[in-house]
């Protein structure tokens, strides 16, 4: 018999979050978030163990559903630490209405949302509000004050805070996004993966600085390749490294950490061989 009661085990599809599951998805982005962290994924794995006890409750245990949830959200994330739990909280509103129906919308978001909330994040929290703060009480501490530890002290307790409570809030409305405002759900969603491409096109331009430094003596003119390129498409070369790298995923038995061996081993040789340098 199927327990009606949707919190409990017996009914796992209808889940509902209570305070104490935000609670322990709190304590887990606080102090766990960033353990998992690795260059093929970065946050990826850390995303995952944080809500991981919602969606076993969500899905149920050892379903098809939670394997296929488990491995969306175990693919590549990389935000701030101090905006992190607002994609969580829309994230896991939707996939509580939606359930895995709801898993193109919710990588949409993550892969739109993350970029941004990195920039925000760490400007504000990890640049401007340590400067300010940090100045101010190493300024009173340096002239024996104690108020310069109690300053620095509730500056952190409110930055914990603010992060402790954003995550109800971004849950309370993306349950309104939705369950009142579905349409504006398709557009979000539409809209955070668009930005998410341009995104991904930002970080292969700025992130992927390698060049082709060969330039041939051909009678008394020389070849500059790398500038012949550029008149073409500038940062042609960081673009074919990541189609490259692309196409090598699509192969059969292929994994990213393949990928990233294959990758670290012909810039080695390129590089020794003088085709490829840092820009």
């Amino acid at each position: 018999m199927t327990n009606s009661n949707p919190n409990v085990p017996g009914n796992p599809q209808h889940y509902k979050l209570t305070d104490k599951d935000f609670a322990q998805i709190n304590r887990r982005s606080l102090f766990t978030f960033q353990l998992g962290w690795n260059y093929e994924r970065m946050q990826g794995s850390g995303y995952l163990y944080h809500i991981l006890p919602q969606l076993r409750k969500m899905y149920g245990d050892h379903t098809p559903e939670l394997k296929q949830i488990m491995k969306t959200h175990n693919q590549f994330f990389n935000t701030s630490n101090f905006f992190n739990t607002i994609i969580t909280g829309v994230d896991l509103a939707i996939e509580e209405q939606q359930g895995i129906e709801g898993e193109d919308a919710v990588a949409g978001l993550k892969t739109g949302l993350m970029g941004s909330f990195a920039a925000i994040g760490d400007s504000v929290f990890a640049a401007l509000i340590p400067a300010i703060f940090g100045a101010i009480a190493a300024s009173l501490a340096s002239e024996g004050n104690p108020l310069g530890i109690l300053i620095w002290f509730v500056a952190q307790m409110i930055v914990v805070a603010f992060r402790w409570s954003q995550l109800k809030i971004a849950y309370r409305e993306g349950i309104n996004l939705v369950t009142t405002m579905q349409d504006r759900l398709i557009a979000l969603t539409d809209a955070a993966t668009l930005v998410g491409v341009f995104m991904v096109g930002a970080l292969v331009a700025t992130m992927i600085n390698v060049k082709i430094p060969f330039t041939p003596q051909i009678g008394a003119v020389t070849v500059d390749f790398q500038n012949y390129l550029d008149m073409i498409m500038p940062r042609m070369v960081p673009a074919l490294i990541v189609g490259f790298a692309y196409w090598l995923l699509g192969r059969k038995n292929m994994t990213s950490t393949k990928v990233i061996w294959i990758m670290v081993i012909l810039s080695i040789v390129l590089s020794a061989l003088g085709v490829l340098a840092k820009a």
